[in-house]
């Protein structure tokens, strides 16, 4: 397990910005392949799948490490294939705890 999946996200105090492009880029290196930074305020991945089935129950193991960090992400299921775009609404755009989700769905 890496450094980043690790830690457990923490609720950002009102008025936390957002991360500046650097710590983005630095916190970026430390994910699986495939992850993209879009318009440098969210985190986008889309996982494929031989089937339905397998992209739902990924579906509901990302949905059970979202609510045990208590951060969301959106979540596009579809025969085969499940996009996930995480960032932080309270921010607008990418936190620490946008990473740590990410790198906890893994790869």
């Amino acid at each position: 397990m890496g450094i980043l999946a690790s830690r457990t996200c923490k609720p950002c105090k009102k008025g936390t910005p957002a991360l500046d492009p650097a710590a983005a880029q630095a916190l970026f290196a430390e994910l699986p392949a495939g992850w993209a930074i879009a318009g440098g305020k969210k985190l986008e991945k889309e996982f494929k799948f031989p089937n339905f089935k397998e992209a739902l129950a990924f579906t509901n193991k990302v949905g059970e490490i979202a609510e045990c960090e208590g951060h969301h992400p959106d979540i596009r299921l579809g025969w085969g294939r499940v996009k996930l775009e995480i960032w932080t609404h309270s921010v607008g755009g990418l936190s620490e705890n946008d990473f740590i989700l990410a790198a906890k769905v893994g790869a």
